[in-house]
């Protein structure tokens, strides 16, 4: 369904391992980050008034993942360190077209969003397969399952407001970059890294 080139090897689940709390607050970033993309969606195209309600809820949903993991860091003893650069976030974003329509950024916009959704719920996927602390494999499990609606919900929107053919062949260059900076990833306990 993802069709990413490139899994993630699962030893990066060993590295997860050795640092939970690291994992747990990169995660906890990631969340809120992932809310306030959905919003500045939003913001830059208020006009789609589908979107917007769509997009509200996501929002919504990600604010709640990110108190979820809050309040796993929380009974676990641990603080929720500082906010981390997403140094793969950062290269992907790199990657959108930025000049074009209106329509053509936010297809672009909304493919990115669907690129970031696909890697995360492959991402949560293996950690609930591999890990070996039964609570986080049932929280992954479940996480995984609402990322994958979210990729949905993004690559729905973005063959909805784009050309569909030409949102496929973006959609394809989107995942042949995304192999290529993968593969300088999954060496450390945060959730792209």
């Amino acid at each position: 369904m993802l069709g990413l080139k490139l899994a993630t090897d699962p030893r990066w689940v060993n590295i997860v391992e050795t640092n939970i709390e690291e994992i747990l607050t990169d995660h906890a970033w990631c969340e809120q980050k992932a809310a306030s993309n959905a919003i500045s969606i939003i913001s830059l195209n208020s006009e789609h008034e589908e979107l917007v309600t769509d997009l509200l809820a996501l929002a919504k949903e990600e604010l709640e993942h990110f108190q979820l993991v809050h309040d796993l860091i929380k009974s676990r003893g641990f603080k929720l360190g500082r906010e981390r650069k997403d140094s793969y976030v950062n290269e992907l974003f790199k990657f959108m077209n930025k000049g074009g329509s209106r329509q053509q950024s936010l297809v672009d916009r909304l493919l990115f969003s669907a690129m970031i959704e696909a890697r995360s719920c492959e991402r949560f996927k293996l950690l609930s397969e591999k890990i070996s602390d039964p609570e986080l494999s049932k929280f992954y499990n479940d996480l995984m399952v609402s990322e994958a609606g979210h990729y949905t919900t993004f690559i729905g929107y973005a063959r909805k407001y784009g050309d569909n053919s030409d949102v496929n062949k973006r959609w394809k260059e989107w995942i042949d970059h995304e192999a290529i900076v993968i593969q300088n990833y999954g060496k450390e306990e945060t959730i792209h890294g």
